[in-house]
């Protein structure tokens, strides 16, 4: 069996974190190193290393994930936020545990059109 990461080891409060949600399926808590006043990770309980790792019988998972971060939004009073997902080391991931970051509660500017 691979070495659990460190989200996993959140997960399964072996490690300390401000976890601000959790269900059967998914946790939440906030980033240690926080690019804006909310930054939240949201992460499957299930080890998914990568985006590009997700499988069929994944979907109602990563599904699930959004809507965990629909929620910790409201609950941290967001009405407009961020969602992102690296996949990889060079789009910046460094931990390989599947995770939606959870930003906002400032002006993001526009990183996109859309």
């Amino acid at each position: 069996m691979a070495e659990k990461t460190l989200f996993q080891k959140i997960a399964d409060r072996e490690v300390p974190a401000d976890i601000v949600y959790e269900d059967d399926v998914a946790v939440a808590f906030r980033d240690i190193d926080p690019v804006a006043p909310v930054h939240v990770l949201c992460i499957p309980r299930k080890p998914i290393p990568r985006a590009d790792a997700v499988e069929p019988e994944d979907e109602p998972i990563v599904g699930h994930l959004f809507t965990v971060a629909r929620k910790v939004a409201a609950q941290e009073g967001l009405e407009d936020y961020r969602l992102v997902v690296n996949c990889g080391e060079k789009a910046g991931q460094t931990v390989f545990h599947l995770h939606v970051h959870l930003i906002g509660g400032r002006d993001l500017g526009n990183m996109t059109s859309g």
